[in-house]
């Protein structure tokens, strides 16, 4: 009896002890909702605030300056000006409250065709009338000077080419000295280039600062013809208009960019090296077949551009001892792209590193008659070498 009697009391204090601790757990579990509970809450809040927040700024932002102003401003709007210059310009003559607010307005409603020439504005203009009166302008002056950026330059050729144009009499400009080596330093700068990165933040990223860039402008300096107005341009307002250009460009790119899955630094960096590759416009697509067949199959592209590149020299010629260059920027040693662009690039090879031709070539060489070979094969690559190349030597 006593034995029953002691096997029912444990068992009544194992019972009370699980009864306790299901208690208990049920009290921790309840807390835990309840701190879930308030941090979702408290995320929904703040989330609430600063989108409300946000929202108020923007709409704010895209109001008139000043309702009430009948002040006349007139403001001078370069040609070959974007979006990014435009929109500053407005900012710093008091017509729209923010740059980027107006900038991102403009992109959003698929603005464009904005044209160069003076304008008389007052703050009180609603945003979209800045707009239609951009639209109306018109050239009343000839370009001081112009300037042309062939396709496939290097940035230190670009800077040769600045300067040149730039120390004339008629256009004497001064912000550096009769060689244009101080001029490439002012270029590579890095308080120069953040201030350019924070104008143009969707086309400079960080990627230019990656760790093995040479020049972090390399290859955003749109090959083209450019007309100045002033008889002494800024550096800022000389680059400014080639990076708008340049910005225009890659934004018509924008849904096959990324659709590739590319960034714009990849983009212009793939573009670069079709640009210095090729000989012909026709061979374009079919260059880009070979690199991105190599990419694919994890093969280094072996583009000797960038060996050239890696060295500084320009060769007709690429030897065997110039493949041993240590250089991130030597394709023939390292998988992939290079840490950046090697030249500018135009429209052509843009589209053809978007639009490459379905091949499964791996191997290319051009004879000494500018003419490019393609092969599928190691072997059918050496036969051709050995036929175009090596036999005519």
């Amino acid at each position: 009896m006593t034995k029953n009697k002691e096997e029912n009391n444990a068992s009544n204090s194992k019972k009370e002890l699980f009864l306790a601790n299901l208690h208990q757990r049920q009290q921790e579990a309840k807390l835990v909702r309840r701190i879930v509970a308030i941090v979702a809450f408290a995320l929904i809040v703040i989330i609430a605030i600063v989108g409300t927040t946000g929202y108020f700024y923007i709409k704010s932002a895209l109001q008139p300056v000043n309702p009430e102003s009948e002040q006349e401003i007139i403001i001078d709007i370069p040609i070959g000006s974007g979006v990014s210059t435009i929109s500053q310009l407005l900012e710093d003559n008091g017509l729209v409250k923010n740059a980027k607010v107006f900038k991102y307005y403009v992109k959003f409603k698929n603005e464009s065709n904005f044209m160069a020439g003076e304008y008389h504005m007052n703050p009180s203009m609603s945003i979209q009338d800045i707009i239609e009166s951009l639209k109306t302008g018109k050239i009343m002056q000839d370009p001081v000077f112009t300037m042309t950026i062939p396709e496939g330059k290097q940035l230190q050729e670009i800077a040769a080419i600045i300067a040149e144009k730039t120390n004339q009499k008629e256009a004497e400009i001064c912000f550096f000295s009769d060689d244009s080596g101080n001029l490439r330093k002012q270029l590579n700068d890095e308080a120069f280039i953040k201030g350019l990165m924070a104008k143009y933040p969707d086309l400079l990223t960080t990627e230019i600062w990656a760790k093995n860039i040479k020049h972090p402008l390399e290859g955003y300096l749109f090959p083209a013809t450019y007309s100045y107005y002033e008889e002494k341009p800024t550096l800022e307002a000389i680059v400014s208009v080639m990076l708008d250009k340049t910005e225009s460009v890659v934004k018509a790119y924008e849904s096959e960019i990324v659709r590739d899955n590319l960034t714009v630094h990849q983009f212009l960096t793939m573009s670069s090296l079709i640009e210095e590759e090729a000989t012909k416009n026709v061979d374009r697509k079919k260059i880009a077949s070979v690199f991105y067949n190599r990419i694919e199959q994890g093969m280094p592209l072996q583009t000797d551009p960038t060996v050239l590149y890696a060295l500084e020299e320009h060769k007709d010629r690429v030897l065997y001892k110039d493949l041993e260059v240590d250089s991130p920027y030597n394709t023939y040693q390292n998988v992939g792209l290079p840490p950046g662009p090697i030249a500018n690039a135009g429209t052509v090879s843009m589209e053809a590193a978007l639009d490459p031709e379905e091949t499964d070539y791996l191997y290319f060489l051009a004879s000494k008659d500018g003419k490019v070979y393609f092969s599928k094969s190691l072997n059918e690559h050496n036969d051709l070498k050995a036929k175009y190349i090596t036999e005519n030597n």
